[in-house]
């Protein structure tokens, strides 16, 4: 169960509500979609492309996120299990660890008498439900580019061209996107007793996290943890602001906002990930996955601003060279 924005019931129809997590990353991709369209227009280029770009590569961005989240992040055999075993999987957001009845569990959770333990329903379907959460930005981002490339080349529009539209625009998404996981309560982050730690409520990720590694007993509030989704949000609209204000007027050639917008946010992703505590791929025992697609990112990064592009923009001639 997670958190909603918005709950209000219509007649004939009967409860509609907005989960947080969804309902952000649709605030976020609708806001991306506006800026990237009013930029086109500004450069001249076909609207009506632009609004197919953005329309296919978000499709494609929302199967990416979720390809890296269930076969890399390791979510793989949960899925599995909830649609042949769901006693195998546990109740994370559970009200209670030990059950008599299924009503002590909340939710529409179910309790094995036998064990006393919260298990979820039977969900063949649950790797669909994308508003639950579960999507992970670099594989969107991957499979959207991929997508952008082939789109691109059919519609003869030069990739990088558009990649500079779109790499702001994306990191205003990001914002928006990141402050529906903190309502969530995914991408949490470690403990902290500094200044910025932050509680979630009972049942959420977090809490049940450190339920189970015994730092907290059945009722007691959680340790505050990194607001991480936070950290990245906020990075995210800084990253927006620098990017779209200050670098895209001092564009030197195709591909170098892209590849600034690219390098700053590896560079966030890296010191974010420090900080977060949630169940994630890990590669070479300490680097999560995210930060290994960081580096290469940041190696993309470089090479897109500083190549030799054919394309790149002719300075302006200084008034002592003309006559």
């Amino acid at each position: 169960m997670k958190p909603l924005l918005w709950k209000f019931v219509l007649p004939l129809i009967g409860d509609v509500t907005f989960p947080a997590y969804f309902t952000f990353l649709t605030l976020g991709l609708l806001f991306a979609a506006i800026l990237t369209v009013r930029e086109a227009k500004k450069l001249d280029l076909d609207t009506d492309d632009i609004i197919d770009i953005n329309l296919y590569m978000t499709i494609f961005g929302v199967i990416g996120s979720r390809i890296l989240h269930v076969f890399v992040d390791g979510h793989l055999q949960d899925y599995v299990n909830l649609c042949i075993d769901p006693l195998k999987v546990p109740a994370i957001d559970a009200l209670v660890s030990h059950c008599n009845v299924a009503k002590e569990c909340g939710y529409d959770y179910l309790c094995d008498t036998a064990r006393h333990v919260c298990y979820p329903p039977r969900d063949c379907f649950a790797w669909a439900k994308l508003w639950r959460g579960g999507l992970v930005y670099y594989g969107g981002l991957i499979m959207a580019t991929a997508y952008a490339v082939y789109f691109t080349h059919k519609a003869k529009i030069r990739f990088l061209r558009v990649a500079d539209l779109a790499a702001p625009a994306i990191l205003l998404g990001l914002f928006f996107g990141r402050l529906g996981c903190y309502l969530n309560g995914c991408c949490y982050g470690k403990v902290t007793h500094s200044l910025f730690g932050v509680r979630l409520p009972l049942g959420s990720s977090p809490w049940r996290a450190q339920y189970e590694a015994h730092q907290i007993m059945v009722g007691q509030q959680m340790l505050p943890v990194h607001p991480t989704q936070l950290y990245e949000s906020l990075g995210c609209l800084l990253l927006f602001a620098v990017t779209y204000f200050w670098v895209r007027p001092r564009k030197k050639q195709e591909g170098f906002i892209a590849g600034a917008c690219l390098l700053l946010y590896a560079v966030l992703r890296i010191v974010v990930e420090i900080w977060r505590d949630d169940e994630r791929g890990v590669l070479f025992g300490f680097l999560s996955t995210s930060q290994i697609i960081s580096i290469g990112g940041i190696a993309l990064a470089l090479w897109l601003m500083f190549r030799k592009d054919p394309y790149a923009l002719a300075a302006a001639p200084s008034p002592a060279s003309t006559t």
